[in-house]
């Protein structure tokens, strides 16, 4: 849980500064970005809400991914996250928040636009862990085209497709075996499945997959014992934005809040989710739009 000593306003929680305009190569890295992201590592405090789990996170080097791999391992769960080979510095410092937490993380370079990646990291999973509790599909592509649907090539459209719906398919698929009754699956979606930006067309389509996915999965699996969730996410401040986005010194002043969320403000979700106070819970989306009203 995130620490309070009473009422917080969102307001002031975390005010936005201005933000300056910057710019990063794809995909990204978190030293660079004024503000620095904010993933929980003064203010998430745990209860012991995932005691013993092993969960895998994609894209757990940085942004929401590693404030995820934070929270869980606060919360007593032992950690695999993916990175890209060129993330390895944020790859670990996430390891080090996950260890000084106390819990296990295992870093694993894997593209999960490959199916033989996907494949090859369940089954390190399974053999650093034995099972699978939790599997959260969060490792996103996006690049934004203003200039219209002429301007996304080919090789964009399928990048985006193969990592933001492939291998979210090929890590459900060889996963489920391995999780156990009791366990979860939480895939991120976007605010952008319900209100997509035009620029973001290609990502967009992707994230309103992925919330009829999720639905669907959730019934199927049902009498298996195992929930699957998404979080519908809205603006958040993470090295994706400054290197897939133009206008970094306007983001997020769209939302009702007027700021991007930090990721430790996405975290909670991802825990209530993949914890047993969710018993009741599966096919849901959980909206995190910093007021945004989606359905």
């Amino acid at each position: 849980m995130v620490s309070s000593e009473g009422p917080q306003d969102p307001n002031q929680l975390h005010p936005r500064p201005d933000f300056p305009q910057q710019d990063q190569t794809h995909p990204g890295w978190t030293g660079p970005m004024d503000p620095p992201p904010d993933h929980g590592e003064r203010s998430y405090h745990g209860s012991g809400l995932l005691a013993d789990r092993k969960t895998v996170i994609t894209g757990g080097d940085s942004g929401i991914g590693r404030a995820v791999a934070l929270a869980f391992a606060r919360e007593g769960a032992d950690v695999m996250f993916t990175h890209l080979p060129e993330e390895e510095e944020d790859a670990q410092e996430t390891v080090r928040l996950v260890e000084e937490a106390g819990r296990r993380a295992v870093p694993t370079p894997c593209d999960i636009r490959n199916e033989q990646q996907c494949r090859s990291l369940v089954e390190r999973a399974v053999s650093e862990f034995g099972r699978i509790d939790v599997l959260v599909n969060n490792a996103a592509y996006q690049m934004s085209q203003p200039d219209g649907i002429s301007a996304i090539s080919t090789e964009q459209f399928d990048r985006v497709v193969r990592t933001n719906l492939y291998g979210m398919f090929w890590l459900c698929q060889a996963s489920l075996p391995h999780i156990p009754k009791g366990g979860s699956i939480i895939n991120t979606t976007s605010v952008q499945a319900y209100k997509p930006s035009p620029h973001l067309l290609d990502y967009a389509m992707t994230k309103g997959a992925i919330a009829t996915f999720t639905q669907g999965l959730a019934q199927m699996l049902a009498p298996e014992g195992i929930r699957v969730n998404a979080v519908a996410p809205g603006p958040v401040w993470t090295p994706l934005i400054p290197a897939t986005l133009p206008d970094t010194a306007e983001f997020g002043k769209q939302s009702p809040l007027g700021r991007p969320a930090q990721p430790a403000e996405m975290a909670p979700a991802y825990v209530f989710l993949a914890s047993a106070n969710a018993s009741f819970i599966t096919g849901e989306i959980m909206n995190a739009t910093g007021g945004t009203p989606l359905p």
